[in-house]
């Protein structure tokens, strides 16, 4: 063989390996985009997705999604997903003339994966949205994205069912820590008085009784009725603390305190819990797990 013609053989499959991506001539399979709103959403499509997605938020830690309106950058991600994930039951309420024009998307809704009837009502037309404190109704959401990404990548099937599985055992557990830390509760101190009713659900799995200033959307308006009747009843069953919330602004809480104290009753703020928006890695509650047992860990050391 002649020395150039050596060469010029040499040259060509070099090229033809730069042509097919330098190492491998695998195709390179793409990540799925996922574009959700509250970051317990972008949490749960990260457990189940693993390494398989790419997830952007919408709303940030600490962000109102009742009062949430959405931006010409959050509309361009939103378009530009192959995959919207939402809380629907009227969460994210300023966003859902948006989400009816993604149709062409097949978004997630998912609150619609849950049986209505074991909703709670907040009037005739409106369901509490806050499902994911009800760990039975987070286990049903997992199990939804697992099998819209798996019809989006059937390839990655066993996969997303695997994640699914670990997840739903570590929801397990944490299901019985919860249990456990609010059992720690007398029983006669069990009232957890928020903001805005947001607990409505843990509080029914959980066994709680809950109050709030506001209804389940932080839009509707604070009366000083509604003030004076809870600082009323926390003065008559001698309730130990009330909490703040980490995406509601705490001005209803701190007047609820000074109603009671006018009454001659003093009640502590127990602490902050995460109600709309889940925590970060600074407070080690930067997953949907750490936040629900944070939350019931503030609850009980501030009520037993």
């Amino acid at each position: 063989m002649k020395k150039g013609f050596k060469f010029s053989i040499i040259a060509m499959l070099s090229l033809f390996v730069i042509a097919c991506g330098g190492k491998s001539t695998d195709k390179k399979v793409e990540k799925i985009r996922v574009t959700t709103t509250l970051n317990y959403f972008v949490n749960l499509v990260e457990e189940i997705g693993k390494d398989k997605v790419e997830v952007v938020g919408l709303m940030n830690e600490g962000e109102d999604p009742h009062l949430y309106v959405a931006t010409a950058g959050d509309v361009e991600k939103l378009q530009n997903a192959d995959l919207v994930v939402y809380g629907g039951l009227h969460l994210e309420g300023k966003m859902e003339d948006i989400f009816k024009n993604l149709e062409d998307k097949k978004p997630l809704n998912l609150g619609e994966q849950l049986d209505k009837s074991k909703l709670t009502m907040e009037d005739e037309n409106t369901y509490d949205p806050h499902v994911w404190f009800n760990t039975e109704f987070w286990g049903i959401q997992a199990k939804a994205v697992a099998e819209k990404l798996a019809s989006i990548q059937p390839e990655n099937k066993e996969f997303f069912e695997g994640n699914l599985k670990d997840y739903l055992k570590e929801l397990e557990e944490a299901t019985a820590y919860v249990k456990n830390r609010i059992a720690e509760i007398p029983e006669g101190s069990r009232y957890l008085i928020t903001a805005h009713d947001a607990f409505g659900y843990f509080a029914d799995q959980f066994g709680l009784e809950v109050k709030a200033i506001q209804g389940v959307s932080t839009d509707s308006e604070i009366g000083t009725k509604e003030i004076e009747d809870l600082a009323n009843f926390i003065v008559e069953k001698n309730i130990k603390a009330i909490f703040v919330e980490s995406s509601v602004n705490h001005r209803s809480i701190e007047a609820l305190q000074e109603a009671v104290k006018s009454k001659g009753k003093n009640v502590e703020i127990g602490g902050e819990l995460y109600s709309d928006s889940m925590g970060d890695k600074e407070n080690n509650t930067e997953t949907y797990i750490k936040t629900l047992k944070a939350n019931a860990d503030i609850i009980a050391d501030a009520l037993k």
